[in-house]
């Protein structure tokens, strides 16, 4: 087995040569966004994951054809409804405005049998698909491919430094993804006929029998002083 082939193991196969286990599970998940949005707007999801949900680095690759990806590798294999819905959270959070055919999110539950390919891959007459480090993902911005056969060994160095998210982590995140988001109470409109000066406000306080009564006592100081 070669050093790529391990590293691909350890982060994304869900069995033997396969990102699919028995039970048709994954440990893969790919968000995609197809041209003209790239890493720009990917760059975001790359960033918020880590920054909000806390979670390792995907690993970064272009597709060879026409997108650019994020690859989540799960410690555990997770049904590609769960898996597909994390990936959903995902566009919702960061990718909202973006059409639906702009994003592609693998694997899919409406064909559960299909997924990206893993990379690095030949797609096209001089196109490859590669996994790309971060401070080079901004230059496959209108060319999401290699032109030449990326290297093996480079290739497992990119995703060498990359963790699996632990089944705790991605429970976590999938559900701070579904929470809906939180809503700005509007102000309590003041009753008609309530003043909102000081000293209508202190008697109020003073008078109020469900206000403790340390608080009552200092509001009347406040008004003889």
């Amino acid at each position: 087995m070669t050093r790529l082939q391990s590293e691909l193991e350890r982060l994304y196969l869900a069995a033997p040569a396969s990102l699919f286990d028995a039970q048709g599970r994954v440990r893969a998940l790919v968000l995609e966004a197809v041209l003209p949005a790239g890493w720009d707007r990917l760059s975001a999801v790359w960033q918020g994951v880590q920054a909000e949900l806390e979670l390792p680095a995907p690993a970064i690759a272009v597709s060879g054809t026409d997108g650019v990806q994020l690859w989540f590798s799960l410690e555990a294999p997770v049904a590609v409804a769960q898996g597909h819905a994390f990936l959903d959270g995902l566009r919702t959070r960061w990718l909202a405005d973006l059409a639906p055919a702009r994003v592609r999110l693998l694997p899919d539950p409406a064909a559960p049998t299909r997924h990206a390919a893993p990379a690095p891959a030949r797609l096209a007459e001089d196109q490859w698909s590669a996994f790309v480090a971060p401070d080079l993902a901004a230059v496959f911005a209108d060319t999401p491919w290699l032109d030449i056969e990326p290297g093996e060994d480079g290739q497992a160095a990119l995703l060498h430094g990359l963790q699996a998210i632990e089944p705790a982590a991605f429970a976590d995140a999938l559900a701070r993804l579904r929470a809906p988001a939180r809503e700005v109470p509007a102000p309590t409109p003041a009753a008609p006929g309530r003043s909102d000066d000081p000293r209508t406000f202190l008697l109020r306080v003073m008078h109020d029998e469900t206000v403790d009564l340390a608080l009552r006592i200092e509001a009347a100081k406040a008004l003889l002083r």
